[in-house]
């Protein structure tokens, strides 16, 4: 088969060495939570902070990638489950450009999430959870999903027709119904220096 004549080339510039240019670690934050848990506001605040700072980063955004990379793929589970594996083999490749990445997914079941995490080294990868209750995102609801899904327009819905399995050991909980966003991003930012991804 094919892949037995696929080898890795090791390139003449290490991640190390982008590290090292770059004067920060590079790594993933992985963000999950329900939908409307305000994931995305967090990641692209947090990334405007880290920029302003002189940090290289990137998001991955749920909806962004599925416009590109992932345009062929549903919401059936097995898409879901596909989307997620190519997200995190891209997140990898920006890991080793020497970016800190912060994604926005929802990310609901934990054998993904535990999957994702198994791709990177322990060091590397941080996970957020954006927790917040269900009526408060439905609320929200700026996509009008939460509507649509009650109404059964929508399948497989997370937190109505299908589960959110909450993380059982995050790095960090925000709770997002009663946390300001500037003390969201502090604590993300904190997270970040304890954690030796950034010394700013």
């Amino acid at each position: 088969m094919a892949e037995h004549n696929v080898v890795w080339h090791d390139g003449l510039v290490s991640r190390a060495d982008r590290n090292l240019l770059n004067n920060h670690k590079s790594g993933v934050i992985w963000t999950t939570g329900l939908s409307a848990s305000g994931k995305s506001t967090l990641v692209h605040h947090v990334e405007r902070r880290l920029f302003d700072l002189g940090v290289r980063t990137y998001v991955l955004d749920g909806d962004n990638v599925r416009h590109g990379i992932n345009a062929n793929l549903g919401f059936s589970k097995e898409d879901r489950k596909e989307n997620l594996r190519r997200v995190a083999e891209l997140a990898k490749l920006f890991v080793d450009a020497g970016v800190l990445v912060l994604t926005a997914f929802i990310s609901p079941f934990r054998e993904d999430r535990d999957y994702i995490r198994s791709r990177f080294e322990t060091d590397d990868y941080l996970e957020i959870y954006m927790r917040c209750p269900l009526a408060i995102c439905e609320t929200r609801d700026p996509k009008g999903l939460y509507k649509k899904a009650r109404a059964g327009e929508i399948r497989d819905y997370t937190g109505i027709s299908s589960p959110y399995e909450e993380p059982e050991t995050p790095d960090l909980i925000i709770d997002s119904d009663v946390m300001g966003l500037d003390e969201s991003i502090d604590g993300v930012l904190d997270l970040l220096k304890n954690r030796r991804f950034i010394t700013l």
